[in-house]
Order: structure tokens, then C-alpha cells, then sequence
């Protein structure tokens, strides 16, 4: 089942939906009717109980040029306006944080200011070759610190990188990606859905609320004050899943078999 938009396309394959960004002639640039919709589809998905899994990807050669600056929508006229317009931004990111399904991200090409965070506000990122990627609001006059780069960034590859990334608005291309473990592979383009296929297989073979849990763990433990508050969590949801889940009890079977 397809989903029929202009510009944010939602492609149904079982129990994923693959989701494309699709303004190819702007290089896939958020304007205003991009940024709701991706804002509202995230949103939507933290009461989806259907979905297990997203692929986020784009048409053309890039992934996210950022902001569309050609947008006149997207520039300020004013304090109160301009602070709605970042509001109506971040949401997606922290959406994309909030929605129990795993998201895996594609990258071919550009992706820069706010299509960079679009792949760090995933849960596992898979590059082309071509891929690129920069904190790029520093290059047009805005702080680095933005679209939750200054959170996702440090916990992904250390304060080191992130700050030089982020001081710099330099690009970091595909396999110093892969050599700092910013992402967890690196493909040809063309092979890019194949390699989400193969990351799909183990992951749908999981259970659904398992998946999920995983993912609400995750989150939690980012920030965990501790190792003990980080196990509390542990603990709690492995007995909801081992005493609500009938899908444990039938794997435990099979497993003893």
C-alpha cells in the first residue's frame, strides 16, 4: 500500500513503512509543507500498534539539503514567528525520538543542517558511498547547536567530533562516518535498500513489543543517571514482557523444543 503525497511519500511492505522525502529538484529541502508533514507523520506514529519498523529515504541525488531557504515562509519576520517556525522543526526530531517504531535511515548524497539531524535523530543510519553530511547551520550565520545536533552528535561519536563538527560546518563523508561508528554501514548507493532489507530480517523476526521496549530502553538509558537507574528500567520491562507477553511464552516453548 502506497501512500500518494507530492513530497513525503509512505510506502506500506508488510509490517515497515518506507518513508521517502520527495522534493528531488530541491534537493528534498524542508519548506513549510514538507516540515508539517514529516512533523505529523511522526507524531501520528506513537499511536500506530500496526507499524513495527520505518525506513526514512529520498528520491534524487541528495538526502536533505536543510532548510529551504528559498522558502519565504521559513525566514523570520520577527521574534514570536521565527521561535514558532523552530518550534514547528524540532517537533519532528523529537518525534522521530518519541515513535516506539525503529527508524533506519538511508543517506545518498547531501544531507545538511536539518536532513544531518533527520539521520541522527535515527536509530540506525546506512550511508552511500556519496553520502555527505555537515552541521550546516554555522555556514549560514546561525549557531551550530541546532535541530538536537548538539544532543545527538556528543552521544554518537564524543565530545571531540562533535565539537569540531560542530565549530567547523565541516562536512564528514561516508567512511569517516563508518570509522567513527556514526553510522553502521556503507554501501554503493544502489544497494542501499537491499542492505535495510538485510538489517529488517532479524529485526521483524523479533518480537513486536520486544522491538519496541528495545528502542524505550535505549532512550532511557542515554540519559540514565546511573547504571542501577538504567537496570531498573531493564528489569521493569523484561517482566512486562515476560509476564504480559503471550508471544514470550510461545517462543519459550519453541525454544525448549
Amino acid at each position: 500500500m502506497t501512500e500518494q503525497s507530492e513530497i513525503l511519500q509512505v510506502e506500506r511492505k508488510g509490517d515497515v513503512e518506507w518513508v521517502t522525502l520527495n522534493r528531488p529538484d530541491s534537493l528534498n529541502a524542508l519548506n513549510q509543507d514538507l516540515i508539517l508533514q514529516l512533523r505529523t507523520y511522526f507524531e501520528e506514529k506513537y499511536y500506530d500498534d500496526e507499524t513495527r519498523i520505518i525506513v526514512l529515504r529520498a528520491s534524487g541525488r541528495a538526502f536533505c539539503a536543510g532548510l529551504d531557504l528559498n522558502d519565504s515562509t521559513n525566514v523570520s519576520r520577527g521574534v514570536e514567528q521565527g521561535l514558532q517556525g523552530q518550534k514547528n522543526i524540532s517537533d519532528i526530531y523529537k518525534a522521530m525520538r518519541r515513535c516506539p517504531q525503529p527508524i533506519i535511515s538511508l543517506v545518498k548524497g547531501a544531507a545538511c543542517g536539518g536532513g544531518f539531524s533527520l539521520a541522527l535523530a535515527s536509530d540506525i543510519r546506512i550511508l552511500g558511498e556519496s553520502a555527505k553530511m555537515n552541521a550546516a547551520y554555522l555556514t549560514i550565520g546561525t549557531s551550530g547547536c541546532d535541530m538536537g545536533s548538539s544532543y545527538f552528535l556528543p552521544r554518537l561519536v564524543g565530545t571531540s567530533l562533535a565539537s569540531e563538527l560542530l565549530l567547523t560546518g565541516r562536512f564528514i563523508y561516508a567512511e569517516e562516518a563508518l570509522q567513527h561508528r556514526l553510522v553502521s554501514k556503507v554501501v554503493p548507493d544502489a544497494d542501499l535498500a537491499k542492505a535495510a532489507d538485510e538489517m529488517l530480517t532479524p529485526m521483524l523476526a523479533a518480537s513486536k513489543m520486544g522491538l519496541r521496549l528495545t528502542k524505550d530502553a535505549l532512550n532511557f538509558s542515554v540519559d540514565a543517571s546511573s547504571m542501577e537507574a538504567a537496570m531498573a528500567m531493564e528489569d521493569r520491562q523484561q517482566i512486562l514482557l515476560v509476564l504480559a507477553d503471550t508471544e514470550f511464552r510461545e517462543r519459550g516453548k519453541k525454544f525448549k523444543k
